[in-house]
């Protein structure tokens, strides 16, 4: 007990303290740069706009005011932007599961052939793009402009999450495991179907909160494609109450002067209701989110 006593006296020596002391300051001051932006959104959300543009709002809310969640929870198309947001994210996750998981495990198998073709032909998109007008012309002329298709097929399947699963398969699955069950009988559906996926819960679990967290935020192809105000998504009736409220056309001088603070505080508050669902649904996954990402970055 007391060599062990001795041995730890000797680890813990000044230098040792003082470094503890400077990495735990600097930890907590990123810790605080990261958080306070989020916990002034909360709380300015909840203050009253005057005291929000007045810069009172520091460190706790002042003066309770719930009037921007009120005005935001009333309007039913906030509502039916939701429920398209979650219609166009489930479909999103579902293909795009579907797509990313089978064809990353094509590509990290090297008997695939023309394996070097499919990889360039994968690889090209990640630096040049056809530009928006052809992308528009293109959904035009298969008839997907206001569907919401429009919103969906575009995001199906991302090229740098395709080659993370590619990498997760080359580094995670032992070939003696594949030839251990080709031995066995078992043909390539089979091994897929009944090896590969369940030994890939971690980066199936990674993809589809990419996947998800993308689509819930992504307005521009709706933004792009979409003419039916009933068919858009949360994010983007979120910017077209933000854009009606900052309006002061036709406004008297106190009526203008309400405009901006409700916009003021809609601007808060359209964070915190667009970013909840997702805060929700991180909790089941992240118990896969570390291992799936560096499993999936690092190969043997």
């Amino acid at each position: 007990m007391a060599k062990l006593k001795k041995k730890n006296a000797l680890r813990d020596t000044v230098g040792d303290k003082v470094f503890y002391a400077i990495n735990a300051f600097f930890l907590a001051l990123v810790a605080l740069i990261i958080l306070y932006p989020l916990y002034f959104i909360i709380i300015a959300a909840i203050s009253d706009p005057d005291a929000v543009l007045a810069g009172e709002v520091v460190l706790y809310p002042v003066k309770l005011n719930f009037d921007g969640f009120v005005k935001i929870m009333q309007r039913s198309d906030v509502w039916r932007g939701y429920l398209n947001t979650i219609i166009y994210t489930g479909l999103t996750v579902i293909l795009s599961l579907i797509v990313t998981i089978p064809a990353g495990w094509a590509l990290s198998r090297k008997t695939l052939p023309g394996k070097k073709l499919f990889m360039i032909y994968f690889i090209i998109p990640m630096f040049f793009g056809g530009g928006l007008i052809p992308f528009y012309n293109v959904m035009r002329s298969l008839g997907l402009v206001n569907t919401m298709w429009a919103v969906i097929l575009p995001s199906i399947l991302s090229v740098w999450n395709l080659f993370m699963t590619k990498t997760f398969f080359e580094s995670s699955i032992p070939n003696g495991l594949i030839e251990a069950a080709k031995i066995d009988g078992a043909g390539q559906f089979r091994i897929f179907a009944s090896l590969v996926i369940p030994l890939s819960k971690a980066v199936i679990a990674v993809m589809a909160l990419y996947y998800a967290v993308g689509q819930w935020n992504s307005y521009f192809n709706a933004m792009i494609f979409l003419q039916d105000e009933t068919m858009y998504p949360l994010q983007l009736v979120l910017k077209e109450i933000l854009i009606a409220s900052e309006s002061t056309v036709g406004g008297s001088g106190e009526t203008i002067l309400q405009q901006y603070r409700l916009a003021n505080q809609i601007k808060y508050v359209s964070v915190i209701v667009s970013s909840l669902p997702v805060l929700c649904l991180y909790p089941f996954v992240q118990k896969y989110f570390a291992q799936g990402v560096m499993i999936g970055s690092l190969k043997e």
